[in-house]
């Protein structure tokens, strides 16, 4: 099983149209109110901080820089070679590596693993955005990944969530100017239900380790100038406590 063709269009398509400079794209706010957040969830909750770390969904990586200054070896993986294209670009030190990655499909997650061994995985808000189908290959995939020792980082837009994208999408005005392109390219944010992602976990023989909720930073901004945030869920988990 692997992504459709209309879905890896669609990211590709929006990659290559999608502004360069920073804050340009509706999730890809600073590392300092994402993934410095995120990080004071997981890394009390690593079993091995030294394994190597995946980003998976990474885009344009700028995640993926701030998890390379704090882990020794990071992997930014992501569908969209137009996304990895700009990664490399904005990285040209190195400091991690990037990769196209179908985790859907499970021979290439196989794959990563083989390379890697174990490893720990940070994702932000990719579940959501896959189509229904594509759910749960997708939990395996990470399953896969992470191995026996790994663990993973998921925090995804709950399901309150929903309504304050169709708030935005619908206003007087439209949708704004960072989320029209998004939609614009159909890749409209799903809606995941709150106790379906414990399942998708358990199905993939992983147990959750610790949840809590934590909005979900954006570079938009409403009418009153008040920043986006959408509710959000985290998760760690992994295969064992």
């Amino acid at each position: 099983m692997s992504v459709t063709s209309r879905y890896r269009e669609a990211w590709e398509g929006f990659w290559r149209e999608a502004p360069d400079e920073p804050g340009a794209v509706f999730w890809d706010a600073e590392p300092a109110l994402t993934a410095a957040r995120h990080l004071a969830l997981f890394e009390p909750r690593l079993t091995d901080p030294g394994l190597p770390l995946v980003d998976l969904g990474c885009g344009n990586g700028t995640q993926t820089r701030f998890l390379a200054d704090r882990f020794p070896r990071v992997i930014g993986a992501d569908l969209s070679a137009a996304a990895l294209d700009r990664a490399r670009a904005a990285d040209p030190a190195g400091q991690a590596v990037y990769r196209r990655l179908d985790a859907v499909e499970k021979t290439h997650a196989q794959a990563l693993h083989a390379e890697l061994g174990d490893a720990n995985v940070y994702m932000r808000g990719v579940l959501h955005q896959c189509e229904a189908g594509d759910r749960q290959a997708l939990v395996d995939g990470i399953a896969a990944v992470v191995g026996e020792r790994g663990r993973a980082f998921l925090v995804e837009p709950s399901e309150a969530a929903g309504s304050v994208l169709r708030d935005l999408a619908t206003g007087p005005g439209g949708p704004p100017p960072k989320l029209a392109p998004v939609l614009r390219h159909g890749i409209a944010p799903g809606e995941v239900a709150d106790a379906a992602v414990p399942g998708f976990l358990t199905a993939a023989g992983l147990i959750v380790l610790a949840t809590g909720a934590l909005p979900l930073t954006t570079t938009e901004h409403g009418p009153d100038g008040i920043r986006i945030e959408l509710p959000s869920t985290w998760y760690v988990t992994g295969r064992a406590a």
